[in-house]
């Protein structure tokens, strides 16, 4: 790793993780423990909507003739586009080494110390990623997580008691295998007029709404346990190497009133082409611009803290949808598996979509 690079990302990172960290939690009073209808002490959200129904409906399009396998993850590198709000991500590849006595070689590699795969790259958030404080921290007096609340009306004792704990309720191990429907909205086309959207442009509910009447869709809906994915065209930035920097730093993503929408419809995840699927202006993570309009006050994002800590559902990020926007594959089967990892708040993915072109 260049020395000189590194306390370079750590003078931008800085300044980022303050700004995040106050988002997370400046949120209203009056927000509730959960809005799901989920019990008091629930982990899973609306992945309680998978099961037998969720998978018999992809049996048709698993046996179409017609259908295709889509990867829906960018492939993972050194030199991809990284989150200002995780840590470095270097892969480091050992020498390949032999065993004494044998014929047989092997080669491994490590991840750099500090690193978070878990929030690079395609990924899915654990519900326990972010909580919420009944007022707004400062940023500047000393943080107190005490009053901090999270999905199921779980507190801070209860999720992550100490600095160093892993998230004791809410973690990435809770999650289940995602296997169910999806449908693509294509926000590129109907929103953007074929151009991608811009940053810090939503897509709305109205937006929904009228894409699934443009794209045939309107009879069907959206049914409990789908897996949403927008494409918004953003990901025509996404460069790998990434030399301009410009991905991660600002993006299109959705409105507060379509995140309600969709909790309202009981899908389980919602997936763009985004590096966040909050919305974020040119100059927002630096404080020069607001969240857009409609947000409730003080929240930077105000569509993970809905989804997460109120609905029960998970936000897929960075996923890949240009091939499958392309072959106009409106509905398919979609099979998301998140790594098990004992109480992290993010898992990398790789997500993949079966359906039939022009379908």
């Amino acid at each position: 790793m260049n020395p000189n690079g590194e306390a370079r990302n750590r003078k931008v990172f800085v300044p980022y993780l303050v700004v995040a960290a106050t988002s997370l939690l400046l949120l209203p009073r009056h927000a509730a423990a959960g809005q799901s209808g989920a019990p008091a002490g629930d982990e899973i959200g609306m992945a309680r909507e998978l099961g037998p129904e969720t998978w018999a409906r992809c049996a048709g399009h698993l046996s179409n003739p017609n259908a295709k396998v889509y990867e829906l993850s960018h492939v993972r590198s050194n030199t991809m586009p990284l989150s200002p709000f995780a840590g470095p991500f270097e892969l480091n590849y050992l020498p390949s080494n032999g065993l004494p006595g044998t014929s047989q070689v092997f080669n491994m590699d490590v991840l750099n110390e500090n690193a978070n795969p878990g929030q690079q790259g395609t990924q899915i958030d654990a519900l326990g990623h972010f909580g919420y404080l009944d007022e707004a921290w400062d940023g500047t007096s000393p943080l107190s997580l005490e009053g901090a609340h999270y999905y199921g009306g779980f507190t801070q004792e209860e999720v992550k008691p100490i600095p160093s704990s892993p998230l004791l309720k809410l973690g990435m191990d809770r999650v289940p295998p995602i296997v169910t429907t999806a449908i693509l909205l294509d926000a590129r086309r109907h929103v953007g007029g074929g151009k991608p959207m811009s940053a810090g442009e939503v897509v709305t509910a109205q937006h929904i709404e009228g894409m699934l009447k443009a794209q045939g869709l309107e009879e069907r809906g959206l049914l409990p346990g789908d897996v949403v994915y927008v494409y918004t065209g953003w990901s025509d930035r996404y460069q790998d190497p990434d030399t301009d920097k410009v991905y991660y730093s600002m993006a299109p993503g959705l409105s507060y009133d379509a995140a309600k929408y969709l909790g309202e419809q009981r899908v389980v995840a919602v997936g763009l082409d985004t590096p966040t699927i909050d919305a974020l202006a040119d100059g927002q993570l630096a404080g020069t611009a607001g969240p857009p309009p409609g947000s409730p006050p003080e929240m930077m994002f105000p569509v993970h803290y809905y989804f997460l800590t109120q609905a029960g559902i998970h936000n897929l990020e960075n996923v890949k949808l240009d091939e499958l926007a392309r072959d106009q594959v409106s509905s398919s089967c979609t099979i998301v598996l998140p790594l098990r990892e004992k109480g992290a708040a993010g898992s990398p993915i790789r997500p993949i979509a079966i359906g039939a072109p022009g379908r």
